[in-house]
């Protein structure tokens, strides 16, 4: 017996057409039935360009459609507390890009709502999706490198490194723009799901970018919102880890995880400046042998990979939100996830603030 369609509303046209919409009607169980934009004429061009019968200009109206199962969401990080609290008390299930909030505090409402009315969420931390990660996890767990003693991420793009890029949300620490929570978010997500829990953080975030030109009058303004940050991490079990985000490094060497343990060293990387998902390798050494690639299993591989390395991950997170669903309970990455990253983006910025260490309410994270 076929399982019934979950029919889903799009909210956040950016990322969600390049990203959201392909993935969405790719599920052999999702049904794209609506669409937001706050510009009419917009929203229509969506819908009709995709196929979508409903396009809406305000969330009340769209959450009030009898067709509206679930939402996803892919705004502006500032604008994801009053959406999705609109969506969860409307009854509907979530789907919510991260960072998920500003502050943990909202993610942590958000999560009481979804717990009050019963409705099951997912965030998209697609690394936990990705062939290569799912290969590095599962040697992880096997014992590979023994106990690891040194934790090292190196993330250094150049989304940003132009400085006549426009100046807008992203340069904007009050609507949620930064390097923190855009690749911070996932990095914290990854150390707490691949290691341990974090004990106590340290952390330094820098603006190297202090002014973009306004899009329109091409005046320049202030940017405050960080672009490169260099966090110190004592996890709970002890092991340190070193972490160096950054979106204005030309050249970049990508994003790289590394491992170093008392049995060997495990290296996860891609230089893929393009394609945030596409190009990871894994490597492997055990006591002081050369590294040397390792394979990547076929239990992993993608049905599907498409132009855009980052549908394919996000479709495996999409299908984990329909088991969810389904079974009545979310399962991870869900908005449990997401407030613990949020709350380690909380204590960086208050670390950032003080020159300390900041440790980690035992429980909390």
């Amino acid at each position: 017996m076929s399982q019934a369609a979950i029919g889903v509303a799009l909210v956040g046209t950016g990322f969600g057409q390049k990203v959201h919409i392909p993935a969405l009607q790719a599920h052999h169980r999702t049904n794209l039935v609506a669409v937001y934009h706050r510009d009419r004429a917009k929203a229509e061009a969506i819908a009709q360009t995709y196929g979508i019968p409903h396009a809406c200009t305000h969330i009340e109206a769209l959450v009030a459609l009898p067709e509206v199962d679930a939402v996803s969401i892919t705004t502006p990080p500032f604008l994801h507390y009053p959406m999705a609290k609109t969506v969860l008390q409307a009854g509907k299930h979530l789907f919510l890009e991260k960072p998920v909030t500003l502050v943990a505090r909202e993610a942590e409402e958000l999560q009481q709502l979804a717990i009050v009315h019963q409705r099951v969420t997912a965030v998209n931390f697609e690394f936990r999706c990705v062939p290569a990660w799912m290969q590095l996890a599962e040697l992880l767990k096997a014992g590979y490198v023994g106990k690891p003693r040194l934790i090292k991420v190196d993330w250094l793009v150049s989304s940003r490194a132009d400085a006549t890029r426009p100046w807008n949300w992203y340069a904007q620490a009050a609507l949620g723009g930064g390097a923190l929570g855009a690749i911070g978010s996932h990095a914290f997500d990854y150390i707490t799901w691949l290691f341990a829990p974090v004990k106590q953080l340290c952390a330094r975030l820098n603006v190297s970018v202090p002014q973009r030109p306004d899009p329109v009058s091409r005046e320049l303004k202030p940017v405050d919102a960080d672009d490169i940050c260099q966090i110190m991490l004592e996890l709970t079990d002890g092991t340190p880890c070193q972490m160096t985000l950054a979106a204005t490094t030309y050249q970049g060497r990508g994003h790289w995880l590394e491992v170093y343990g008392d049995r060997g060293t495990l290296v996860l990387g891609s230089s893929n400046q393009n394609d945030y998902v596409h190009g990871f390798q894994l490597w492997g050494s055990h006591q002081g042998e050369p590294l040397v690639e390792l394979p990547i299993s076929d239990r992993f591989a993608f049905p599907q990979t498409y132009p855009d390395g980052r549908i394919a991950p996000t479709l495996r997170i999409i299908d984990r939100w329909i088991q969810g669903i389904d079974q009545g309970a979310a399962l991870a990455p869900s908005l449990q996830e997401g407030v613990a990253a949020q709350k380690l983006m909380d204590l960086a910025r208050q670390s950032n603030q003080s020159g300390q260490w900041v440790q980690v309410p035992r429980g909390q994270v």
